[in-house]
């Protein structure tokens, strides 16, 4: 049986747990076949001035994964010498390894280049509530830098009741909430774009669009050419398998709007794994420690089971 120490902990023993300074871009070679993980868990210690959306600016992540993987931990003054967890260990999203993938569970890109084994991962800022990001399949339709911005009429009226008039059209520069570039998407109104307020991203803050940090989105430009395929899910529970071992990472769930959701967790744990047919059939779960996961949605992923043995405990599917 698997420990059930506290889902960090048993994480962080997973992991390779180690100081660092500031991230590049995090890339990473794709795993071998049969695998899903990717990265490391990574330690540093804060230092007096540091926040969470500092931290996170500096390493490639967003608000709301730092927070989740440091629970107690506060985002603004964590405190000289606080051990601050940064959660650069990802399960893959299920699916073709192909295109971006955003997953809004997550608030995360995946972007798997052709021909190449590599994948590069990035936060994202997703719509806020009234403003959800769609789920769906569609491509990059148009790149643009230095973009303009047309607010519409709905977003102009919200302004305008907050005593914030909006000019009919915004010039590039730093006062643009597209920020430097923007990757329009066939699904009419929602794009890909960088942003003006770096410290939203990995948060619900949009109008439905995609924000990106502007180093990123510009790294991505260079990147991804028109016509990639785009597919946005909406995936709490990844199942993934790494070193012969089965890992669970959660997340919050948010409905198919990007709001959070009501949903009953333990079927939509089970209906994840039943997505995976490689694992439904031949390994044997410890469901206390799925529990564990689903509980803590602190993005980590965690090991819940070894395959190679029949799937024990059988737990049936709620529709």
């Amino acid at each position: 049986m698997l420990s059930r120490a506290p889902a960090v902990a048993r994480s962080l023993s997973l992991a390779a747990l180690f100081a660092v300074g500031p991230a590049a871009a995090l890339q990473f070679p794709l795993p071998p076949p049969g695998e899903d993980i990717i990265g490391q868990v990574q330690v540093i210690t804060a230092k007096y001035e540091d926040t969470f959306a500092d931290l996170g600016v500096a390493n490639d992540l967003g608000q709301s994964e730092m927070v989740a993987a440091n629970p107690g931990v506060d985002a603004w003054l964590p405190g000289a010498g606080t051990q601050v967890i940064l959660p650069t260990r990802f399960i893959l999203p299920p699916g073709p390894r192909e295109g971006i993938v955003i997953n809004l569970a997550e608030y995360r890109l995946y972007y798997f280049p052709k021909g190449e084994n590599v994948v590069y991962t990035y936060p994202l800022g997703i719509g806020r509530e009234g403003w959800g990001s769609p789920v769906s399949s569609t491509t990059i339709t148009a790149k643009t830098p230095n973009p303009t911005w047309t607010p519409p009429a709905s977003i102009r009226a919200e302004h305008a009741a907050d005593g914030d008039i909006l000019p009919a059209v915004v010039p590039a520069g730093p006062n643009n909430p597209l920020g430097p570039f923007k990757f329009s998407l066939g699904v009419p109104g929602y794009l890909i774009h960088g942003s003006n307020k770096k410290y939203g991203i990995g948060m619900r803050v949009s109008h439905g669009c995609f924000r990106m940090l502007n180093n990123n989105v510009l790294e991505l430009s260079k990147l991804v050419p028109v016509g990639t395929k785009v597919r946005i899910l909406n995936e709490p529970y990844k199942f993934g398998v790494s070193g012969g071992k089965v890992y669970l990472e959660a997340h919050t769930p948010l409905d198919d709007s990007g709001n959070p959701s009501v949903v009953d967790k333990h079927t939509a744990v089970i209906n994840a794994l039943l997505k995976r047919e490689d694992l439904t059939n031949s390994v044997s779960l410890d469901w206390e420690v799925v529990r564990d996961v689903v509980a803590a949605e602190d993005g980590l992923p965690v090991e819940i089971a070894e395959p190679g043995s029949v799937m024990a405990n059988t737990v049936p599917v709620v529709q």
